[in-house]
């Protein structure tokens, strides 16, 4: 049972990882996000950037299995996602953040990064669009990572604010 504020927002951040609105994330879902995001910026499965999603998408939900699947059925119900957030991440998002690094990184790449491994502030809200985080949210969210204002989104700055938004109260 989802009980304290920090529980409760933890459980409504569930959504964004459950791609198909099913009740649970598994593989599939983690599969699908890497489909819609490859879809978003036509860039092919078979590609060295797709395969690299692919792989990162497969790294982020053995880490998310081994944080938050109790039961071991390969399937994270919403309550397993809050208590593995609670007890594990709460206070080391540190940890959250390399196992999501992988994704994070091949998601940029997909997105056009440039040299430096950044994307442009319209590039992130594409990205945030991808797992329906509303329009207007996803252009403050981008705007806020633009720390330096040059308007490029690196990884040094999405892999913490992407680990805090699923382990820290906001």
């Amino acid at each position: 049972m989802v009980s304290t504020e920090y529980e409760r927002e933890i459980a409504a951040r569930f959504a964004t990882f459950d791609q198909d609105g099913n009740g649970y994330i598994d593989r599939a879902d983690f599969n699908a996000a890497a489909k819609a995001l490859l879809a978003e910026f036509a860039v092919p499965a078979r590609s060295d950037k797709g395969q690299a999603l692919y792989a990162g998408a497969e790294a982020f939900w053995q880490g998310m299995a081994g944080i938050a699947d109790r039961d071991g059925d390969q399937r994270i119900t919403r309550e397993e996602f809050v208590t593995g957030a609670v007890k594990r991440l709460r206070d080391n998002p540190d940890s959250f953040a390399e196992i999501a690094r992988p994704f994070l990184h091949a998601a940029l790449a997909v997105a056009g990064a440039d040299a430096d491994g950044r994307i442009g502030v319209a590039d992130t809200v594409r990205v945030l669009g991808v797992f329906r985080v509303p329009e207007e949210t996803a252009r403050r969210a981008a705007a806020a990572l633009d720390t330096d204002g040059d308007g490029r989104i690196g990884e040094t700055e999405i892999v913490p604010a992407f680990a805090r938004y699923f382990t820290v109260p906001a």
